[in-house]
């Protein structure tokens, strides 16, 4: 193997610069993991179909929403992973530090509801999806879906798990494979999107634009994004015991924290990339020939078929399957981390089954209600949308306790955050509670 790699070096032009500039890169790269995982599981089957709608029906309309949306999301989820990671504490356990007991639970519930729906959501996608690929009936692809992410996450070790989510994330490449089909206006996204209520459409109430933009934010800015990234910086945390002493010592605390910083820039610009790919395809394939009634991501792909042709509709369906995959186990995950830190029952998928018997009852609860919520005749949009407005409501609450946890000398030591930290984070809760109140405000 050296002397094939020699070879190559040589028949390649490589020198030792290159060599050099490839070693950097190939580190990055396996240092990537919470914060790639956690944006591209933002991207999932009902965030294809939210992002399908907004492009569908605004045209370029609410491109500023992925635009604005973009730093404040890495200002929150870099703030999750570095509570998990100093504290090696999930943010169930940290906000019960915070908030009186009652405000925990209730939180955690509208958490575990917005999360079951989601995933019943991305079930009932991929199941369809598959339908349009290889025809058959839609119920025996859900619950084999369903079953599979059971089974992955109850058998496979954590390294495995974290090892197939990573390749998982280069089925959303697919959304920019369908971009590079299409010829995109790039003028006319610059002048829809700097001026965005000189486009909204005919016939579109305030109400229904304010519930569309709440409900962009609540899927890209979604509480069990949260959750998920700061268990995965305690799962690493487990995992590496004689680590925990070290976080004291500044040159320790500043590489793993510049660790983190990486990880979710590169994360949350991918997510957020695919997103404004999948908005743009969906504006400039759909909405230009009168397709603006999109309440499903496999409606899209549909869609897509008879104007962008067999490739842009393939590839699309394909993408829905694969983030289904990625996404299923950070959205049920999520609810068994932060349901397990309120009853201190040990969690991670770290653990096997028999260490941690609730934190994976929860994950099959959670997976099984949404398999068969999957299976029953419910109206997808409202599904989807009641879903990212939940999860846009409550994510209001949990950004306020977060800043103030990551403020707090007394959970975060010396590590609080920095005052440019602070102003991205207070922003980001800032636009979620400006949303909520305009969508509220709409309403009467």
């Amino acid at each position: 193997m050296r002397h094939i790699a020699a070879f190559l070096r040589v028949g390649l032009g490589c020198n030792r610069k290159t060599e050099l500039s490839m070693k950097k890169v190939n580190d990055i790269v396996r240092k990537l993991g919470p914060g790639l995982i956690t944006g591209a599981a933002d991207d999932d089957p009902s965030g294809i179909a939210t992002y399908s709608q907004a492009g569908s029906q605004f045209r370029f309309g609410l491109v500023w929403t992925l635009l604005l949306t973009t730093p404040l999301m890495i200002g929150i989820q870099m703030l999750s992973a570095r509570i998990g990671w100093v504290t090696g504490e999930g943010l169930s356990a940290n906000i019960a530090k915070i908030c009186p007991r009652w405000l925990t639970l209730n939180l955690i519930v509208l958490l575990v509801v917005a999360n079951t729906i989601n995933i019943a959501a991305d079930l009932g996608a991929m199941g369809e999806a598959v339908r349009l690929l290889a025809g058959g009936n839609v119920a025996p692809y859900i619950i084999g879906f369903g079953i599979i992410s059971i089974a992955c996450q109850v058998y496979f070790s954590y390294e495995r798990t974290v090892r197939i989510l990573k390749w998982l994330t280069l089925a959303l490449f697919s959304y920019v494979a369908v971009i590079l089909s299409v010829s995109v206006p790039w003028k006319q996204v610059i002048a829809e999107s700097a001026l965005p209520w000189r486009y909204i459409p005919q016939g579109i109430s305030m109400h229904d634009y304010a519930s569309i933009v709440v409900a962009v934010l609540g899927t890209t800015i979604s509480p069990y994004l949260f959750f998920w990234q700061a268990a995965q910086e305690v799962e690493d945390n487990i995992r590496r015991p004689e680590a925990a002493e070290l976080h004291a010592h500044p040159a320790y605390a500043a590489e793993h924290l510049l660790r983190i910083k990486q990880d979710t820039y590169i994360g949350m610009l991918f997510s957020n990339g695919i997103a404004l790919c999948i908005v743009l395809a969906t504006a400039i394939t759909l909405n230009e020939h009168g397709i603006t009634n999109i309440l499903t991501a496999t409606q899209a792909a549909e869609a897509l078929r008879p104007i962008a042709g067999n490739f842009a509709f393939a590839i699309f369906a394909f993408g829905i399957i694969g983030t289904g995959l990625l996404a299923i186990p950070v959205l049920a995950g999520s609810a068994a981390f932060a349901v397990s830190e309120v009853f201190g029952w040990k969690a991670g998928l770290s653990h096997g089954f028999h260490e941690a018997q609730g934190f994976y009852t929860i994950i099959i609860i959670a997976t099984v209600m949404g398999t068969i919520m999957g299976l029953l005749e419910i109206d997808p949009i409202k599904a989807l949308v009641w879903s990212a407005i939940i999860n846009g409501v409550i994510s209001v609450p949990i950004m306020v306790v977060m800043m103030r946890i990551g403020q707090s000398e007394r959970i975060m030591g010396k590590l609080t955050i920095s005052r440019r930290h602070r102003i991205f984070g207070w922003a980001a809760t800032g636009v979620m509670a400006l949303a909520v109140v305009f969508m509220l405000a709409t309403n009467f």
